[in-house]
């Protein structure tokens, strides 16, 4: 098996376009739909997506789901909710790290060995990018570590300033 660091990719890419098992989705807690990538994950899902999330009844703040891809090139999306940043003293770090760590879990118990994340929480929720960077990497480069399974983490770059914040977070140790 590649080292750790071998297995996560950074990339600058649409995630709805991504040849993964799994796309992970920064979903609400309703799970049905919003903007950003969630909306843009609905969208090119298509309807029944959604159907299959009115099923779920919701998902709690660092928990995740797992659904079908429907129309999308991933086989599953799995929804997981980020916390809302309200200055870092409402466990955000912790409910951060959780998405990562639950979504990871749940997607191994699914048979994925292929993940692409988006920088969760760092949109409309408002978590400071280069925090949110180093608790992704954190987690998936533990998660690695103790699961062989796992072929290839992408995290996902929507923008300049969340490239940046990887490559900074993947040169720490």
């Amino acid at each position: 098996m590649a080292a750790t660091a071998d297995r996560i990719q950074m990339v600058s890419s649409d995630i709805t376009q991504m040849t993964v098992d799994a796309i992970v989705n920064a979903a609400n807690r309703s799970l049905l739909g919003g903007g950003g990538v969630d909306g843009a994950i609905h969208r090119a899902a298509g309807p029944e997506l959604l159907a299959e999330c009115r099923t779920l009844d919701g998902c709690e703040t660092g928990q995740a789901k797992i659904t079908r891809g429907y129309r999308l090139p991933a086989r599953h999306v799995i929804h997981t909710v980020g916390p809302v940043w309200q200055g870092g003293r409402q466990d955000e770090p912790e409910l951060l790290a959780a998405c990562y760590r639950n979504s990871l879990q749940l997607g191994v118990e699914n048979g994925v060995r292929s993940f692409a994340f988006p920088a969760i929480s760092c949109g409309v929720y408002g978590y400071p990018v280069a925090e949110a960077a180093r608790i992704a990497v954190r987690e998936v480069r533990r998660f690695l570590a103790s699961d062989e399974r796992i072929e290839t983490v992408y995290l996902v770059c929507f923008g300049p300033d969340v490239r940046q914040a990887y490559q900074q977070a993947l040169s720490e140790r």
